[in-house]
């Protein structure tokens, strides 16, 4: 029987080390990503619903073949998912120090981005649309608009840990309570102005509220 060890080992008597991996497939190119993230964004503004997009329309628009988006995305929910976020505002970054200021960086984050749905018409589109296909809304949903719930709640929970906040109002409800006047008044009150330091007008209002010792 052959010994293939000769085959590995090396010629200078060293212990043979771990075969090297073979990277497979080629790296995903960003510049394809982005492009075809660029096409759906066109086919939006020229007027085509997220109904009327197809894999193989996209991948015509964006200049590629069908088989490199499907590399990248199961299938158009996901794509459109990517296409959401990016026409979207990362959740803001919280300093940590002050439970007050923490939640109005929350409540602003709402009001700034208020303001660029009214503003920008692909953007509204975008979400709109998103809300009449209920799979993709509940992923944007579960992995957008839930982290953004949840560093509110984290913010509320330390809060009531360091006793700044009442500890016998539900989480939840305390929550709606801080972000609800936002979004009621720029989500069912389109007209309504969002001016510079309402955010902080109500955090400190709700706060007279819900402070511990109440």
């Amino acid at each position: 029987m052959t010994d293939t060890r000769a085959e590995t080992e090396p010629c200078d008597g060293t212990p043979p080390g771990p075969s090297p991996r073979v990277a497979r497939g080629r790296p995903r190119s960003a510049a394809a990503d982005t492009a075809i993230i660029e096409a759906v964004l066109s086919l939006l503004e020229e007027g085509a619903t997220i109904a009327e997009l197809s894999m193989e329309r996209i991948a015509r628009a964006a200049g590629v073949g069908k088989a490199t988006v499907y590399r990248r995305w199961a299938g158009k929910n996901a794509l459109m998912l990517d296409v959401m976020k990016s026409v979207d505002e990362q959740t803001p970054r919280l300093a940590g120090r002050s439970v007050r200021d923490d939640l109005v960086t929350c409540v602003e984050f709402i009001r700034r981005r208020a303001l660029v749905k009214r503003s920008s018409a692909l953007l509204r589109n975008v979400i709109a649309q998103a809300q009449n296909e209920p799979e993709l809304w509940a992923a944007y949903h579960d992995t957008v608009i839930a982290a953004r719930r949840a560093q509110v709640g984290e913010v509320l929970r330390r809060g009531v840990r360091s006793g700044e906040l009442r500890a016998d109002i539900d989480p939840e409800l305390l929550g709606d309570l801080f972000l609800g006047p936002m979004l009621s008044r720029s989500m069912l009150r389109p007209d309504a102005a969002l001016p510079e330091g309402l955010s902080e007008l109500i955090v400190d209002a709700v706060l007279q509220g819900v402070r511990a010792g109440n």
